[in-house]
């Protein structure tokens, strides 16, 4: 965390993403017009959930359950300590504890019903927003980026991006959640991400570490980062070339949607891109 030299810099950042998570909220529970844009963009992702994808969506959604969860972000620990980071490595234990009480404590107290006749009997719990598994997997995502060497950075963000991206999208595909409650939930795991490298920097003001900076990054260490954005655009315009009818038309249809998945998108790499270039060393 070296190459921060103040803690106000995250703390604004921290303070930036607060607002968005209640700017999400209020919109979510309180403007008919978002809460319309919200149900019609989980339409269009249900509407791609077929019988033959369901099992590997299913699987994708519960790679943020509790046991995979804790597994990943103690192993993203233990990389920090292998590293000699202890700090780091505590960071992260706490960041596994603090996002997803967070979570679950406003859950319930914020809960609301949300109700939307297309949905039918499916109907979507009340204390659902903000969504704890979007939360959990931004989490996983942001503590890679933390626990990693600075090389591995851009692969870090890119994985961890592409990871909570998939997550997301599995869950609202299943209509577990709105797409309101992801974006909350990737809010509340940058907020307590960026508090807790506050955190880190200050400690590291009144009580240096101790540890020399890592090199300069160079061009080729992001390599592996466009090498997967290459690879996710291949696979997109494989689909377009296949099927450019049936994308267009369902595009068309579900315009919302397509607005909807781009700005999950768009936040979760925007998310992981702003820590990985801030977070410089350490």
């Amino acid at each position: 965390m070296h190459m921060l030299r103040t803690p106000r810099i995250p703390l604004l950042a921290a303070l930036t993403c607060f607002v968005g998570l209640a700017v999400t909220g209020v919109l979510a529970y309180f403007v008919p017009l978002a809460r319309v844009r919200d149900a019609a963009a989980l339409q269009g992702f249900t509407a791609l959930n077929r019988p033959r994808l369901t099992p590997l969506i299913d699987r994708i959604a519960h790679l943020a359950d509790p046991l995979p969860y804790a597994i990943i972000g103690f192993t993203l620990a233990g990389v920090a300590l292998m590293r000699r980071r202890p700090r780091v490595a505590a960071a992260i234990v706490a960041l596994l504890v603090l996002t997803g009480l967070t979570t679950r404590t406003l859950k319930p107290l914020l809960a609301s019903p949300r109700y939307d006749d297309w949905l039918g009997s499916g109907q979507i719990g009340a204390a659902s927003w903000p969504s704890g598994h979007a939360t959990a997997a931004m989490t996983l995502a942001l503590c890679a980026i933390l626990a990693v060497p600075r090389r591995a950075r851009p692969t870090a963000a890119a994985v961890g991006a592409a990871f909570a991206i998939s997550v997301s999208y599995s869950i609202l595909a299943l209509g577990w959640h709105f797409p309101s409650d992801v974006l909350g939930g990737f809010f509340v795991a940058t907020t307590w991400t960026l508090l807790v490298v506050a955190g880190l920097v200050r400690l590291e003001q009144h009580r240096p570490s101790g540890l020399r900076l890592e090199a300069k990054l160079r061009p080729a260490d992001a390599l592996p980062s466009l090498a997967l954005g290459l690879g996710a655009a291949a696979v997109g315009l494989a689909v377009w070339l296949a099927r450019p009818g049936d994308v267009m038309r369902f595009a068309a249809d579900h315009s919302t949607f397509v607005a909807g998945a781009g700005g999950i998108a768009a936040l979760a790499v925007t998310l992981v891109v702003v820590l990985a270039r801030g977070v410089r060393s350490a």
